[in-house]
């Protein structure tokens, strides 16, 4: 049907269709027209689009997913890409676990052992291109590297105490025995080096896991702070142990208990640090449980092995056991023999063995009176054993340490009696007459007393007063040889000769430099004569003996160490705190009175020759003449010469003193400058006086047994003695002082 072209018409019908399509909203495709000119002649303005055009679809980025199946496996496509640390060219390890990921390829350490300055403890063995193709990657052994932290402080011979440590405890060394002794002597950080085994065995190992999951420290009550503080200093916030110095015994349980019961890799507190009262009081708790290490700092508290704490320790389940002692040997080789038997059970057979083999043989040959088929026999089994236990047993001298700390002066004072002191011995030898019961080989409670009262009466008449008040035996009618309106109320330096000596060298010390000077004695009697002498004097000081708790002992030395502190004098109880404590505050130490054990001597005279130390040492060593305090250092003698032969294998030890000589406890020598020098054949001397210098390239050791450096007042390096030259001394022997050792005239 032909429809009219006018313009009004189609007006009319293209308003209709728009109406249209209103009504419908659903859009139907113009009806195709044919171009045609308007009247006017010009083309129309409308525009018309094809019906068979589609719209177009509007861009987006969302995938286009089908169903949820595929939108979850373009999650896990997402998530299953491995974490990669945010740092350019980060090549480190990640530790045990990245984020949960198993980590690909071979196993890697823990630091890496290319690092300049790494101390490698293990090195895996080289492997050919044809055996890395063979291997399990989750089975390859991987190098034991020290964490740098530590391997940058530690001095060389603690690297190689620290390689040596674990190769023990890792049974490197000796195939099936799994302990050591750590037996250095004082001052070379056997603590550091026994951290940080600790720290490396809870880290790592060959097999890329931690070694062990726990480790124990048993020390003396004194030190239990000492271990917790440095273990803090060396490790900072990586690790916490856990310190037991006190508390109730339901407490202390409780605290044993939790930490038997840690298990896994990562122990929140993996280290126990008890003292040995402590631990035996409840071995209990900690024998239900396996620790993977035990460290026994001052070892040589286990020389018997018929004590309870021996027993408490042994019954342990732990077969990696470190002993630390400066001191393996104190008294005999018996007591030598419990300390190897307890961390490496078994190498030197059972204890009747070892005595019928090594002990019997050996001392014989040590005795001076021994003959040439004894000697030489005791050489060969000397040799035998230290074979044997060298392979446990690392031992360096304190020589080492003169590469870090100033020189140390170590010098024996011989003092003379004073008349009151000279009367009142020998009334004391006529009264107690305990000779003959030590000739006929018998020692009883009496015959002890009696060297206790004449070791006191050495140190001051004060101390045995009261027994002649009181007239005991040995005292009767001593009381008349005292000055008229005598009092112990107070002190009087003249009426004994080391302690007059004493006097002197602190006025001398006081008024010359400020040095401080610490004070050591075997009994609190003798610390209370002290107090009363720094009274009069006006001297500070501080006090530790054995009624100081624990925790005000290291608060105390703390404090006196202290640059800016006042007290001018430490007075410590070599029985009570001797072994460990650092006292590089003072630079002079006092050793007023000898001990039977060599050991306890050698560790209180430490006590300021540490690291840490910025001053020339001096030591005092006060012992009156021709009394019984120089058989007891004679004693100590023959102990550490046999010490040095077994332990630092010195073969050319003198055979000084017989057996026999050291029974001659009860006698005066009133008419000798020195006993003890009388017998060590000295060949510096002549008639007391120093004649010529030592040998050139003769070393100067710590063994007593070889003085070979004697002074007289002209000879004195130390002008704090000179002072004190005129008032009671006699002789001045020096004996390793590092001036020689270093070549300093």
């Amino acid at each position: 049907q032909r429809r009219s072209l006018a313009p009004s018409q189609l007006a009319k019908r293209k308003a209709g269709e728009e109406e249209e399509e209103e009504e419908e909203g659903d859009w139907h495709p113009p009806t195709a027209r044919k171009r045609q000119k308007s009247v006017s002649g010009t083309e129309s303005g409308e525009c018309y689009r094809s019906p068979f055009r589609k719209p177009l679809t509007p861009l987006t980025n969302r995938p286009h997913c089908l169903d949820s199946s595929q939108h979850e496996a373009f999650i896990r496509s997402i998530l299953s890409k491995p974490f990669k640390v945010p740092i350019p060219n980060y090549k480190g390890p990640l530790g045990l676990r990245a984020l949960g990921i198993k980590r690909a390829g071979l196993r890697s350490p823990l630091h890496d052992p290319f690092e300049e300055g790494a101390l490698v403890l293990y090195e895996p063995p080289l492997l050919s291109a044809h055996d890395q193709l063979k291997i399990d990657k989750d089975k390859a052994p991987v190098h034991v590297v020290v964490d740098p932290v530590l391997s940058r402080v530690l001095r060389p011979h603690q690297r190689e105490g620290v390689k040596f440590l674990w190769d023990c405890v890792t049974s490197r060394r000796i195939p099936g025995s799994h302990g050591c002794i750590m037996a250095d002597e004082m001052g070379l950080g056997k603590t550091l080096q026994c951290i940080t085994l600790m720290w490396t065995l809870l880290r790592q190992s060959p097999d890329c896991k931690p070694e062990i999951e726990k480790a124990m420290v048993v020390s003396p009550s004194s030190l239990v702070r000492n271990w917790y503080n440095e273990v803090e200093k060396w490790l900072g916030g990586r690790i916490q142990p856990l310190a037991i110095d006190g508390g109730s015994k339901e407490e202390i349980d409780r605290k044993l208990v939790g930490f038997m019961n840690q298990r896994g890799l990562r122990v929140p507190s993996p280290i126990l640090i008890i003292s040995y009262e402590t631990f035996r009081l409840h071995a209990e708790a900690l024998q239900k449980g396996s620790v993977g290490l035990v460290i026994c700092d001052e070892g040589h508290r286990l020389k018997n092995s018929e004590n309870q704490t021996y027993q408490a320790l042994n019954s342990l389940n732990t077969p990696r056991r470190v002993l630390i002692s400066g001191t393996p040997i104190q008294n005999d080789l018996l007591e030598y023999f419990s300390l190897v038997h307890f961390v490496n059970s078994g190498i030197l057979g059972t204890a009747q063995e070892f005595k019928r083999h090594f002990e019997i043989p050996i001392l014989k040959g040590r005795d001076a009176d021994a003959s040439e088929a004894e000697r030489h026999k005791g050489e060969e089994r000397l040799k035998e054993l230290i074979s044997i236990v060298n392979r446990c047993l690392i031992r360096r001298t304190s020589d080492i340490l003169s590469k870090y700390l100033p020189v140390k002066i170590e010098q024996v004072v011989c003092c003379r009696l004073t008349p009151l002191q000279a009367e009142l011995y020998k009334n004391f030898l006529k009264q107690a007459k305990p000779v003959e019961e030590l000739k006929e080989g018998k020692i009883n409670v009496s015959s002890l007393s009696s060297i206790t009262s004449l070791k006191k009466l050495c140190n001051h008449p004060a101390l045995i007063y009261d027994k002649c008040v009181e007239e005991e035996e040995g005292f009767m009618g001593a009381l008349d040889l005292f000055p008229a309106g005598y009092s112990t109320k107070s002190v009087e330096p003249q009426l004994s000769g080391k302690m007059l000596v004493l006097d002197y060298i602190l006025a001398v010390t006081k008024s010359t430099s400020n040095d401080k000077v610490v004070l050591v004695s075997n009994y609190t009697q003798t610390l209370d004569l002290f107090e009363k002498l720094c009274r009069n004097r006006r001297y500070l000081y501080v006090r530790l003996d054995g009624t100081m708790s624990i925790k005000k002992r290291a608060k105390v030395v703390e404090r006196f160490n202290s640059p800016s502190s006042p007290e001018f004098i430490f007075m410590l109880s070599s029985k009570a705190g001797g072994c460990g404590l650092n006292l590089i505050g003072a630079n002079r130490l006092v050793m007023f009175d000898p001990d039977w054990n060599p050991a306890n001597d050698e560790q209180a005279m430490a006590r300021v020759w540490r690291d840490g130390q910025k001053k020339t040492c001096f030591i005092y060593r006060l012992l009156s003449t021709g009394t019984i305090e120089e058989k007891i250092f004679q004693r100590q003698t023959h102990k550490k010469a046999l010490s040095s032969c077994v332990v630092d294998e010195e073969q050319d030890v003198e055979r000084h003193f017989s057996l026999g000589e050291l029974k001659e406890l009860f006698t005066l020598n009133e008419t000798t400058t020195s006993d003890t020098h009388d017998k060590i054949k000295c060949r510096r001397c002549v008639n007391g006086h120093q004649v010529r210098p030592p040998p050139e390239g003769s070393d100067c050791t710590s063994d007593l047994s070889q003085w070979n450096h004697c002074a007289d007042k002209r000879g004195l390096q130390d002008t704090v003695l000179k002072a004190a030259w005129d008032a009671a001394v006699t002789f001045t022997f020096h004996h390793h002082s590092h001036e020689e050792q270093r070549g300093i005239p």
